[in-house]
C-alpha cells in the first residue's frame, strides 16, 4: 500500500513540478507599460535614446504577438526625429500586418482559446482602430515632408476609409464575443451572468471607466484631425471639382467636431471662394502636436464564481491614465500679431472613445477567462490532493496560485508616442516670411518661411519642458 501511494505521489510529482515551475516562470512576465522604456526616453524629449531603444524592441518582437505595436512606436519617434523615409519604413511594416489579420480573421480562433488559460495581453496585438487611422495620417505627413504630395494622397484617402470601416468592424467585435459566450457550457454561461449582475463586481468595475467621464469623445471613430488634414490637402492640391467638394465636406466634418474652431470655419469659407472661382491665398497653417497620449495601466476586480470553497477570484482589467504633462497651447505671432493655435483633435477622446466601444468585448472575454482558469486550478489542485495527500495539494495550489498571479494581467498595449491634442493656426503669410512661436511656459523658436502658396509648418512639444521640434513643407 505504500509502495502505491509512492508510485501515485511520484506519477502525480512531475507535472505538479512542471506546472510550479511554469508559474515561476510565468512571473517574469511583464505588462506593456513595465516593458516600454521608449516612453521613458520620449517624455524627456530624449529623440537619440527613443529612436535607440524602438529600433532595439521593434526588432526584438518583429516576428511575435507584439510586433506591430512597437513598429509603431518605432515609426512616430522616427517621425520626430525627421527621419521620415525610416518612419515610413516602419509604419510599413505595421501595415502589412494589421492589413493580414483582417485578411485572416481565422488566425484568432486558436489564440482565443488558449487565451482562456492566459490573459488577453497574449493574443497577438492586431492595431486599433485609430492605429490604423493614426498609421496612414503620419505616413502621409512623412510624403509631404519628404515634398513627395502625389504619395501622400492615397495615404490621406486610405485613412479616410479605415474611418468609415472600424464602425462595422466595431460592431462584429462585439457580436463575436456575445457569441462566445453563447457558445459557452451552460456552467459557464451561468457564472457570466451572475459576474456581470453582482453588485460587487459592478461597483468595482466603474473604477475603469470612471476617470473618462469628463473626456471628449468622437461618434464613429472618427479622427478630426485627419478628416482636417483631408481638407486642407484636396483644398491645395484639388485636381478637379470633385476634390474641391471632398475639402468642403471635410471642414464642414471638422466644424461640426470642433464647432469653436474659427481657423476651421475661415477653411470652409476658402473653400467656398475657390469652389466659385477664386484664386486660393497665400496662407500659412501652423499645425502643433501637444503632449502624450493616455497610457494603459490595470486594476484588480473581484468576479464571483460558483466554485466550492471559493467565492470571488481576481481579474485585472485595463484602464487609461491620461498625460497631463504638455503645453495647452502654442502662440503664432506674425507681422506683429499674436494668434493663439486652437484645437482640432483630441487624441485622449480618440482613444478613450475606443477604451469604451472595446470595453465590453474586455469585460466579457475577461470573465471568460478568469472563470476558466479557477476551475481549471481547482481541478487540479483536487486531483493533486487526491493522488499525493495534502501536501501534494499544498504545493499544487501554490503552484496554480503563482501562475494565475503571474498570468492575471491586463492587456495595456496601446501607442504610447501619438500626442494628446492636435492643434491648428491659420494665418495669411507675413510679407517677410517671419514667425515666432512660444508656449506658455517659455519654450520660443523662430521660423523662416520657405516660399509657397500654402505652408505649413508643423511643430511638437512631447510636453510642457521639452524643446519645441519644428518642420515645414509647402502644400502648394
Amino acid at each position: 500500500m505504500k509502495n502505491m501511494r509512492v508510485v501515485k505521489f511520484a506519477q502525480w510529482l512531475k507535472p505538479a513540478l512542471l506546472a510550479g515551475l511554469a508559474g515561476i516562470l510565468a512571473t517574469g512576465c511583464k505588462t506593456y507599460e513595465q516593458q516600454n522604456k521608449v516612453i521613458l526616453h520620449w517624455s524627456q524629449g530624449n529623440l537619440t535614446n527613443a529612436v535607440v531603444e524602438a529600433k532595439a524592441q521593434a526588432d526584438k518582437n518583429a516576428n511575435n504577438k507584439d510586433a506591430i505595436i512597437w513598429r509603431l512606436e518605432q515609426g512616430t519617434v522616427l517621425r520626430a526625429a525627421g527621419k521620415y523615409n525610416d518612419s515610413n519604413e516602419a509604419f510599413d511594416q505595421a501595415q502589412v500586418k494589421i492589413d493580414d489579420y483582417a485578411q485572416k480573421a481565422k488566425v484568432r480562433v486558436g489564440q482565443e482559446a488558449g487565451a482562456l488559460l492566459s490573459n488577453q495581453a497574449n493574443l497577438d496585438y492586431e492595431g486599433r482602430s485609430y492605429d490604423g487611422i493614426m498609421l496612414n495620417t503620419y505616413r502621409a505627413l512623412n510624403y509631404l515632408a519628404l515634398g513627395e504630395p502625389d504619395k501622400a494622397r492615397p495615404e490621406i484617402i486610405r485613412a479616410y476609409q479605415r474611418q468609415q470601416d472600424a464602425v462595422e468592424a466595431n460592431k462584429k467585435r462585439i457580436e463575436k464575443a456575445q457569441d462566445e459566450v453563447e457558445k459557452s457550457k451552460d456552467k459557464d454561461k451561468a457564472a457570466i451572468e451572475k459576474a456581470q449582475k453582482d453588485p460587487k463586481f459592478q461597483a468595482q468595475l466603474t473604477g475603469v471607466s470612471s476617470n473618462l467621464d469628463n473626456v471628449k469623445v468622437y461618434a464613429d471613430y472618427v479622427n478630426p484631425f485627419t478628416v482636417y488634414l483631408d481638407g486642407i490637402y484636396f483644398l491645395a492640391n484639388a485636381a478637379d471639382a470633385s476634390d474641391l467638394e471632398r475639402a468642403h465636406k471635410s471642414f464642414e466634418r471638422v466644424s461640426s467636431y470642433a464647432p469653436d474652431n474659427d481657423y476651421v470655419k475661415q477653411d470652409l469659407a476658402a473653400a467656398d471662394d475657390v469652389i466659385s472661382g477664386k484664386p486660393l491665398p497665400l496662407v500659412t497653417y501652423v499645425i502643433f502636436e501637444t503632449g502624450c497620449a493616455p497610457t494603459r495601466s490595470q486594476i484588480r476586480v473581484d468576479i464571483p464564481i460558483i466554485i466550492s470553497k471559493v467565492s470571488y477570484v481576481g481579474a485585472a482589467f485595463p484602464t487609461l491614465k491620461m498625460q497631463d504633462n504638455y503645453s495647452p497651447s502654442l502662440m503664432v505671432t506674425a507681422n506683429g500679431t499674436n494668434v493663439p493655435t486652437a484645437l482640432v483633435a483630441s487624441v485622449d477622446g480618440i482613444v478613450a472613445t475606443d477604451f469604451k466601444n472595446e470595453l465590453p468585448v474586455v469585460i466579457t472575454k475577461t470573465i471568460v477567462s478568469t472563470i476558466t482558469k479557477a476551475v481549471a486550478a481547482y481541478a487540479a489542485n483536487e486531483a493533486a490532493r487526491q493522488a499525493g495527500g495534502d501536501w501534494a495539494g499544498l504545493i499544487s495550489q501554490i503552484g496554480t496560485a503563482v501562475y494565475q498571479m503571474a498570468v492575471n494581467i491586463a492587456d495595456e498595449r496601446t501607442w504610447t508616442t501619438l500626442p494628446k491634442e492636435f492643434q491648428v493656426a491659420r494665418i495669411p503669410t507675413p510679407a517677410d516670411g517671419k514667425l515666432e512661436l512660444a508656449t506658455p511656459n517659455g519654450m520660443r523658436t523662430s521660423v523662416t518661411l520657405n516660399p509657397a502658396t500654402v505652408n505649413v509648418v508643423y511643430v511638437k512639444a512631447i510636453n510642457a519642458g521639452t524643446p519645441l521640434l519644428v518642420s515645414q513643407f509647402k502644400l502648394k
